[in-house]
């Protein structure tokens, strides 16, 4: 349950590395506040600073200058046991799972435990339980190379919770996997925080994984953080430019590209108003149109009247939509300023 205690805070953080042409910064000036309970994203574009941040947080990457809170204590405070502690409080899920390949399913998830010292029958059980949660019990025998991808995500989150983490820091998780199989690890990782109340850092460069299971998200860019809010504030009406430029993506440059290009008229004469014709034509064109002018209305559930709408400048796209046109057998013509 989402709780506005913090768990994690980072302050000031920062992140140099040094190499042959001089230091790169990777983070500057990172202030942060992740709640006990919540569903926290970062998001950037590749080489933003994302992995980074997240390996600086349970310390794989030591912070050249800031401080990392956890509970309220300073990571950098901390003696190397009690650090290694709160390491074991973080779980953590990688893009390319990182699982032992001569360990079978089970082996892999008692590994944490047994680095932990934990008793090998308390680890079994252990293991087989977090195996049932995510689903894979009848394979605790079979190997990863006899796995799939997301048969493999599902065995790297049951070794991140094998040591009863507080918080499990996903990185990349899903970017390897087909939209279904993503589908359904963001489904468990949603159902473990919502059930074991894990607070889970979600890092990556995909709005769709942001809008599927986040409570609030970081966007990143060029080493800073842009802008901070729950997503349904950052969605509806991002403040920075790389926020307007990964939710709206592509379609923002392309709408500014319509110059004096092809109008069309779309006759709505009959057809039911419960069809999206506009929506339908741009996901399967996969181009933004601009509507120059509309003027429909339902009557009885059939809609009727017309609408213009501009083509993009670009020849092959537009083409595309008087194709999908025609194949619809919705009644259009092409159309000049004067004749609207």
């Amino acid at each position: 349950m989402q709780s506005s205690e913090p768990i994690i805070q980072l302050v000031g953080l920062g992140k140099e590395f040094r190499t042959s042409g001089g230091p790169i910064k990777a983070l500057d000036d990172i202030n942060l506040t992740i709640c006990q309970g919540e569903v926290f994203g970062i998001i950037g574009l590749s080489g933003a600073g994302k992995s980074t941040l997240v390996r600086c947080i349970n310390y794989l990457e030591v912070p050249t200058s800031g401080e990392v809170l956890f509970e309220n204590r300073s990571l950098a405070s901390m003696s190397r046991r009690d650090q290694r502690k709160a390491r074991q409080s973080m779980g953590m899920i990688f893009q390319q799972f990182n699982l032992l390949a001569q360990r079978n399913v089970i082996q892999n998830v008692c590994f944490p435990l047994e680095i932990a010292g934990a008793p090998k029958k308390e680890a079994r059980e252990r293991a087989m339980e977090l195996l049932g949660l995510v689903g894979l019990a009848d394979r605790k025998d079979a190997y990863p190379s006899q796995l799939s991808g997301g048969q493999k995500q599902r065995v790297a989150i049951a070794r991140a919770l094998a040591t009863n983490p507080k918080i499990l820091l996903c990185d990349e998780a899903t970017s390897a996997l087909d939209p279904n199989t993503t589908k359904s690890i963001l489904a468990l990782l949603k159902e473990i925080n919502k059930t074991m109340g894990v607070t889970v850092v979600v890092i990556t460069h995909e709005m769709t994984v942001i809008e599927a299971i986040c409570d609030r998200v970081a966007i990143i860019d060029q080493s800073h953080i842009a802008e901070v809010g729950s997503v349904s504030e950052i969605f509806s009406e991002p403040k920075s430019k790389i926020g307007r430029q990964l939710i709206l993506g592509d379609a923002a440059e392309q709408a500014a590209r319509f110059g004096k290009s092809r109008r069309v008229r779309i006759s709505f004469d009959g057809r039911s108003s419960f069809e999206p014709v506009l929506s339908n034509m741009i996901l399967a064109c996969k181009v933004p149109v601009n509507i120059i002018h509309a003027e429909t209305r339902d009557i009885n559930g059939t809609a009727m009247g017309q609408m213009v709408i501009q083509l993009p400048e670009d020849e092959v796209d537009a083409n595309r939509v008087a194709n999908y046109l025609k194949t619809a057998k919705v009644p259009f013509e092409e159309v000049t300023d004067f004749d609207i």
